[in-house]
């Protein structure tokens, strides 16, 4: 009994999830010692209101990350929905909810594209979503001309981006139903189930039966979806649609997959665990630019620490891309170790 338990703590404490959440503890210790108020409710509603079009991005990022791929164009397809909601807003005078399904919509055709594109013609994923990315863009600049932005939305819509329910910020309920959605989808349903495989080997996935196209696609299709959603919260929150909305927002969602153990060359990695690892780099920056309260720090130093948020989020994206890629390959010599000390059956004695 002792030994089986002393198994599943090693097992538990073993999880990237595990240590994720306490890293995350240890930032949240570190930064309550350099900055003040930082353990307190109003800044933790402030870590996630201002951080929740990037776990949106994440999570639906992680399918098409499971399945091999990569999506850089979700921060432009956010810009690009932001505009065409603001314009359907107020050139067109539609119901703001009606324009916010709308916008969703026109994500998922933007995520259908490179659906297209990486499926049919079998382009390079990340080929296709580099070009998207500036395509996306150069389309929300052209229609804004470069410097035009819409506001004036209605205070019902705003809230979405700026009131609280049940203590929480409004959009964090949002992200949580589409969180579950597509935890239920990747870790419940056999049609989840066949980004995996596909990500670890889309032949084999091809041969044992799996449309991988059609999955393939819906992976994108959906991560379009999610930007046009978010680039709707974004909105609400910022009270202003422009074509820069949701500028490096891709970097920052991938780095929170990847962190969040989730493996950059697909086949596994879990929802939850990109979810920790949205909030580690939620926390990250938000304590950084509140060590400037800090009573004996001067400007100075409160400045390079405000910079060193993107220095750091660079350094774990690349520190968590070589620990997936050093774990891979541990993984490949000791299978082959295996295999070649595996004594071989004599025919001539069977």
């Amino acid at each position: 009994m002792s030994s089986s338990r002393s198994f599943s703590i090693k097992s538990l404490l073993a999880r990237h999830e595990t240590v994720l959440v306490l890293v995350i503890l240890f930032e949240v210790i570190l930064f309550q010692v350099l900055g003040r108020n930082f353990l307190t409710g109003r800044n933790f509603s402030n870590v996630f209101r201002h951080s929740v079009e990037i776990g949106l991005l994440a999570v639906a990022m992680t399918p098409v990350i499971l399945t091999g791929g990569i999506d850089l164009s979700v921060g432009s397809m956010m810009g690009l929905c932001a505009v065409l909601f603001g314009m359907m807003v107020n050139s067109l005078g539609m119901n703001p909810w009606l324009a916010g399904i709308s916008a969703v919509a026109f994500g998922a055709m933007g995520g259908g594209v490179n659906a297209l594109l990486i499926t049919r013609l079998n382009l390079p994923p990340l080929i296709v979503t580099l070009g998207t990315f500036s395509l996306f863009r150069g389309l929300a600049e052209a229609i804004t001309k470069g410097a035009e932005s819409y506001s004036g939305f209605s205070p019902s819509f705003l809230a979405l981006g700026n009131s609280n329910i049940a203590g929480l910020p409004a959009q964090i309920w949002v992200f949580f139903i589409v969180a579950a959605g597509i935890w239920f989808l990747v870790h419940r349903t056999t049609f989840g189930r066949s980004f995996r495989a596909i990500g670890y080997a889309s032949e084999g996935a091809r041969y044992a039966g799996i449309p991988v196209a059609r999955n393939t696609s819906l992976a994108y299709i959906i991560a379009g979806a999610v930007a046009g959603l978010a680039a709707v919260i974004l909105v609400a929150r910022l009270g202003e649609a422009r074509a820069n909305a949701g500028i490096g927002y891709e970097l920052l969602a991938i780095t929170a997959v990847v962190l969040g153990g989730v493996s950059i060359f697909g086949g596994s990695g879990t929802v939850v665990g990109t979810i920790l690892g949205w909030i580690a780099l939620a926390i990250l920056n938000n304590g950084l630019t509140r060590i400037s309260d800090y009573k004996i720090m001067d400007q100075t130093v409160a400045s390079v620490a405000r910079e060193l948020s993107g220095l750091l989020t660079g350094l774990l994206l690349l520190t968590a891309l070589t620990i997936g890629a050093s774990t891979k390959t541990l993984a490949v010599r000791h299978a082959r170790k295996q295999s070649l000390a595996k004594p071989t059956s004599n025919p001539a004695t069977s």
